[in-house]
C-alpha cells in the first residue's frame, strides 16, 4: 500500500537531508514506488522522522502597490492618461486633484503614543541615550486633538475661495496683476517688473484621434514702468499653467520705449498691424491716459502717463498690443530728427509764448542754410481729417483737448 503525503504550502520542504521537494499546484504527491515495508521501517527508526518539520524561508510578496511608483499610482487615480480623457469623455465631471498624503504625517507617531528615538523623539537628551518609551494618556489625547485641529484648518483653507484682484470688469481676467516673473535659472530676479493679463481665451484644435482638443491661450504683458516692457503668449491645457508660461516668456522679449520727459511720446504716431490702426497723440503733463483699456494697461507697464489713442478697425487685443509696441518702438526722437535734418529742434510752450526752446541739436552743428520754404512736408493726411477741415464731416479729434507746443 502506497503512502501519500499532501503538503499544502508554498515553502521548501526537506526530508532528512534528501533532495528538496517543491510543491506543484499547492500539493505534493510522493512516488507510488514507496512500499509499505519501507514506511514501517521508517516508523521504527527514531533517527529519520516520517514527516519532518518544515524549514521556513522568508520571501517578499509582490503586489500592485510595491511594483509601481507613486507617480504611476497617481496617474491611475487621476485618470490623466486614459483614452476617454484624451478624447474628451466625461468633460463635465469634477476633476480630481493630486493630494500630498504625507502632509501632517510623522514617522513613528500613532494612536499608541510610543516614542521612538530617531523617529519622533531625539536620540540623545541631556547627553543620555534615550530608549523607547510611551506618552501619558493626557499628553497623547492633547497630541491627537492638535492633529485633528490642524487637519480641519487645512480643509477650511482648501475650501476658502481667495478673492482675486479686480481687472477691467468683475468677470474678466484682463488687467489682473500676476506679480513679477519667476526667478531665472541663474538666480536672476525681476522684482522691479509687474505682469498684467491682457487676454484669456479658449482655443480648440481638431485632431484625428482626440477630436476637438481644448486649450487655454493667454496674452500677458510685463513691464517695469520705466521704459522696459514686453508681451508674450502662453498656451496650456489649464489656465494657471498658461498664465505662468506667458508671464515667464514675456520677460525674454522686452522692448525699450523712448519717452519724452518720462511721461509721453515724442510725436503723434499712426501704427497699423493687420486690420487694426492706432492713432496716438502727444499730450501735456497731467492729461492722463484717454485710450482703450488694453492700451491703458500697457502704457502703465511702459511708463507712459499722458496719451490719447484712438483704435480704428479691428479691436483684437493681440493686434492692438502688436500695433502699440511697433509704433512706440519705431518713434523718432528729437535727437534723431536733429541728426536727420542737421537742424536744431525747437519747442513752443504756452509759458514762453513765441520764444522757442531748443530740445535737440545735431552733434556736428546745424547747417547754415535752412530748409526751403516751398519744401512739401512728408506728412500723411487722413481723409477724415481733410473732410473735417473743409467742413464736410465732424472730426473724431474735435472733442480732444488740443495741446499747444
Amino acid at each position: 500500500m502506497a503512502a501519500a503525503i499532501r503538503v499544502c504550502c508554498a515553502l521548501r520542504i526537506t526530508l532528512g537531508g534528501a533532495i528538496p521537494l517543491r510543491p506543484i499546484g499547492g500539493a505534493l504527491q510522493l512516488s507510488q514506488s514507496v512500499s509499505q515495508a519501507s514506511v514501517v521501517s521508517l516508523q521504527r527508526s527514531p533517527a529519520v522522522p516520517v514527516v519532518p518539520s518544515p524549514a521556513w524561508q522568508q520571501i517578499r510578496h509582490g503586489s500592485f502597490f510595491n511594483k509601481l511608483t507613486a507617480e504611476e499610482l497617481w496617474k491611475g487615480v487621476l485618470a490623466e492618461t486614459g483614452a476617454g480623457a484624451r478624447k474628451g469623455r466625461g468633460k463635465r465631471t469634477k476633476r480630481k486633484l493630486k493630494r500630498d498624503l504625507n502632509r501632517g504625517q510623522t514617522i513613528g507617531e500613532g494612536r499608541g503614543g510610543f516614542l521612538w528615538p530617531g523617529l519622533n523623539t531625539a536620540v540623545l537628551k541631556g547627553g543620555t541615550l534615550q530608549s523607547m518609551s510611551r506618552r501619558g494618556d493626557a499628553e497623547q489625547q492633547e497630541m491627537q486633538a492638535e492633529l485633528v485641529r490642524q487637519r480641519d484648518e487645512w480643509e477650511r483653507r482648501r475650501k476658502l475661495r481667495v478673492k482675486r484682484e479686480r481687472g477691467w470688469t468683475g468677470n474678466s481676467w484682463g488687467g489682473i496683476s500676476l506679480g513679477p516673473p519667476d526667478p531665472g535659472p541663474n538666480g536672476e530676479t525681476y522684482e522691479d517688473f509687474d505682469s498684467r493679463v491682457i487676454e484669456v481665451k479658449s482655443v480648440f484644435n481638431m485632431t484625428a484621434k482626440e477630436g476637438r482638443k481644448r486649450s487655454i491661450s493667454c496674452l500677458v504683458a510685463v513691464g517695469n514702468g520705466n521704459g522696459a516692457a514686453g508681451f508674450a503668449l502662453g498656451k496650456a491645457a489649464d489656465r494657471t499653467t498658461a498664465l505662468r508660461k506667458a508671464k515667464n516668456r514675456a520677460i525674454h522679449y522686452l522692448y525699450y520705449i523712448e519717452r519724452y520727459n518720462n511721461h509721453t511720446i515724442y510725436h503723434d504716431i499712426d501704427s497699423t498691424f493687420k486690420r487694426t490702426t492706432l492713432r496716438m497723440k502727444k499730450q501735456n503733463k497731467g492729461y492722463g491716459l484717454h485710450c482703450h483699456r488694453a492700451v491703458i494697461t500697457l502704457c502703465k507697464l511702459i511708463g507712459v502717463q499722458d496719451l490719447y489713442c484712438k483704435v480704428d478697425g479691428s479691436v483684437n487685443l493681440l493686434n492692438i498690443t502688436r500695433a502699440l509696441f511697433t509704433g512706440l518702438a519705431n518713434q523718432e526722437t528729437h535727437q534723431t530728427l536733429a541728426e536727420k535734418k542737421q537742424l536744431n529742434v525747437v519747442e513752443f510752450t504756452a509759458e514762453r509764448g513765441p520764444l522757442p526752446t531748443v530740445v535737440a541739436s545735431p552733434q556736428q552743428g546745424a547747417r547754415p542754410d535752412p530748409e526751403p520754404e516751398d519744401e512739401i512736408p512728408n506728412t500723411r493726411l487722413h481723409w477724415d481729417d481733410v473732410r473735417a477741415a473743409q467742413g464736410i464731416k465732424r472730426s473724431v479729434w474735435a472733442g480732444v483737448k488740443r495741446t499747444i507746443w
